[in-house]
């Protein structure tokens, strides 16, 4: 049905809490603000941080903008790595590459961590284009990056394309260009939230992703 899959990266291909959520703590730490209760801190999972910032702590945008580059400077060194593969990802993207499926990442995370972690984790290979943000964020919006790839890569007709995620900006921004949706749920957005924001199908787990395509 689907020839052309873009998928979200955090939440969806790894598990990224343990450094997403380090990255944080280390960075509010230049405010004074410590989070106790880790869990808290998983809304940070899926969204553009700099946005994250000023509305989770009501920061400026140049605060915002500090608090991000102190979250890197923690993410670039050791959180990216804090990170782990979820079962059956390698076998799923195999499965769709021997289908002849062109796979395409798409992710609100800066380019220069994607590819780290493809490469960490040896799908970088399974991907036909990187889509990505940019390092300035005027690029991170996921309706952006997955605008990003459609002209990066000549898609005209979407017809043909699906997006697959775990959180409803993946769902939301893959709307705006009339793009199907996979919402899955072994991440971080619950199924309320999936439906609600208009994924077509719902997957459990990573084997479901490939009854839809």
């Amino acid at each position: 049905m689907y020839n052309i899959i873009l998928f979200d990266l955090d939440g969806t291909l790894t598990d990224p809490a343990l450094g997403i959520t380090n990255s944080v703590a280390y960075a509010l730490e230049m405010w004074g603000i410590v989070v106790e209760n880790r869990r808290e801190l998983y809304k940070f999972i899926g969204p553009p941080l700099l946005d994250a910032f000023s509305k989770e702590y009501g920061f400026s945008r140049e605060d915002s903008q500090k608090t991000l580059d102190k979250y890197r400077e923690y993410f670039r060194s050791r959180g990216l790595y804090e990170n782990t593969l979820y079962d059956g990802i390698t076998e799923m993207l195999g499965e769709l590459k021997r289908r002849g499926k062109k796979i395409i990442l798409a992710t609100s995370k800066p380019d220069e961590f994607a590819k780290k972690i493809l490469l960490h984790f040896d799908l970088y290979d399974y991907f036909d284009f990187i889509g990505a943000a940019s390092m300035d964020e005027s690029r991170a919006k996921k309706a952006d990056v997955i605008r990003y790839v459609l002209d990066e890569c000549g898609i005209e007709d979407v017809k043909d394309v699906i997006m697959v995620g775990d959180r409803e900006h993946d769902v939301l921004g893959a709307k705006e260009h009339g793009i199907d949706s996979i919402g899955v749920l072994y991440g971080y957005g619950s199924r309320d939230e999936l439906t609600s924001a208009g994924a077509k199908y719902i997957a459990e787990t990573v084997d479901d992703i490939l009854k839809f395509i």
